[in-house]
């Protein structure tokens, strides 16, 4: 009944205002992804750890370690860490209806952990590690809960298209960012800025800034409490008792946990590339740093127009069978990276991974929300489940990508390893039957 009256209200009043204010956190967040993850950090970071010698063996705590696989780890331990501590947050903030207030901490948390990598010159290794190992955990644990608002505020007819405009306006916003940044760092004499490293850590945190500032719209618009729960004590509890009630709902249901399977293994391969792409290019290609940005640029132009096609193919086909198309496509790329040698080759590369990448972290999460029964309103418990497969698919990725390079000593073995990630989730994704009234509208 609070569901009802809840829906009722939203669509009488300011249901498109507070559809628009949630896809704005895509906005807010996604810079981080572009800037912190894929582009200017990355390189930064493998030139400010790189010796004087040419060597890229750093001292970490004492532990000698190749500086590549020592950001692998890292953002391997990040994403553990809000695996292990997500599902318990996510039925706290269900059962006392905090949803909003958990994003909020976590949102603070990344965008102020950015901000601390403007002081992160090399020389202070362990403290850049630890500052980008809390912007992951704070950009991972906001997700959590932000993705949880899309069965709330929107009808099941409008998850693909809705989740599609979040995903494309954090690919605008990002390279809005990106470009600035860009500039700044390539002709920081028109900014007043000094020669070096400044511009680069500059980024960093106005990255942060633009973070925490955009999350301002969507704190304001998205609703504190639609259910009215209201629990002073014992919120632990409840919350431990709120994720179990869901864990036996997903076990009771084979087609959410064969596509979280499914999910779980082709993200292992999505999620490492999106983290490790730069670092591919610049160790194995030796692409200069222009060129890697502008790789990563094209990759999110193209995402763009990568979310919609695919919802649109979606519509037509339904969701199932856009998914096994992107998973085919990802296969294929992971193949193709192993003989990727000229900068034109990774141009033509990045330019199909923007293709699917933008679809499939699109549709995955619309799909998962048309799984979730409509009586339901435990959804920030239900994308738990689907935020941790997918930070511990992270976890297993990224560990596997850096353990290969390790031991192999090439990252084009590392590359190619993903796509067995990607077969065994079109396997599991042959045995998903998503019900008829899940492709309807």
């Amino acid at each position: 009944m609070a569901f009802l009256f809840y829906t009722m209200k939203l669509t009488l009043t300011n249901k498109s205002k507070v559809q628009g204010a949630w896809a704005m956190y895509d906005w807010a967040n996604s810079v981080y992804s572009l800037v912190i993850t894929s582009t200017i950090f990355p390189v930064y970071y493998n030139s400010v750890t790189k010796g004087i010698d040419g060597s890229d063996r750093v001292s970490f705590f004492g532990w000698e370690v190749v500086n590549t696989v020592l950001y692998s780890y890292s953002i391997s331990f990040s994403f553990l860490i809000i695996a292990l501590i997500s599902p318990l947050l996510s039925g706290i903030a269900d059962a006392s209806g905090r949803k909003l207030s958990f994003m909020k901490f976590f949102a603070y948390l990344g965008s102020i952990s950015c901000m601390g990598l403007f002081f992160f010159d090399g020389s202070n290794l362990e403290f850049g590690i630890l500052c980008s190992v809390m912007a992951s955990i704070g950009y991972a644990g906001s997700i959590v809960f932000y993705n949880a608002y899309l069965p709330e505020i929107a009808k099941e007819s409008e998850y693909d298209f809705l989740s599609a405009k979040g995903f494309a306006l954090g690919y605008i916003g990002s390279v809005i960012l990106l470009v600035f940044t860009l500039l700044t760092i390539q002709y920081p004499d028109l900014f007043g800025f000094p020669e070096g490293s400044f511009a680069a850590r500059l980024s960093f945190l106005i990255t942060g800034l633009w973070w925490a500032g955009f999350a301002q719209i969507p704190f304001r618009y998205l609703p504190k409490n639609p259910y009215k729960k209201n629990i002073e004590s014992q919120f632990l509890v409840k919350g431990y008792q709120e994720i179990r009630s869901v864990f036996k709902w997903v076990k009771q249901m084979p087609v959410m946990y064969r596509f979280l399977a499914s999910f779980f293994f082709y993200s292992m391969g999505v999620q490492t590339v999106m983290y490790l792409a730069a670092s591919f290019g610049d160790k194995e290609l030796g692409l200069p740093g222009d060129q890697l940005i502008l790789t990563v640029l094209i990759i999110q132009f193209v995402a763009i127009g990568g979310s919609y096609l695919f919802a649109f193919v979606s519509k037509k086909f339904g969701n199932k069978i856009s998914l096994m198309i992107m998973v085919l496509i990802w296969i294929g790329i992971c193949g193709a990276a192993y003989y990727v040698y000229s900068v034109y080759e990774f141009y033509a590369l990045a330019f199909v991974v923007g293709m699917v990448m933008g679809g499939i972290q699109s549709l995955s999460r619309s799909t998962f929300s048309k799984l979730i029964p409509e009586s339901s309103t435990e959804h920030a418990s239900f994308f738990s489940f689907y935020d941790v497969t997918e930070k511990v698919a992270i976890v297993i990725g990224t560990f596997t990508y850096g353990a290969i390079e390790q031991l192999t000593g090439s990252m084009r073995n590392s590359a190619v390893s993903l796509g067995v990630f990607f077969l065994v989730g079109l396997g599991f994704l042959l045995l998903v039957t998503i019900p008829k009234k899940s492709l309807s509208s």
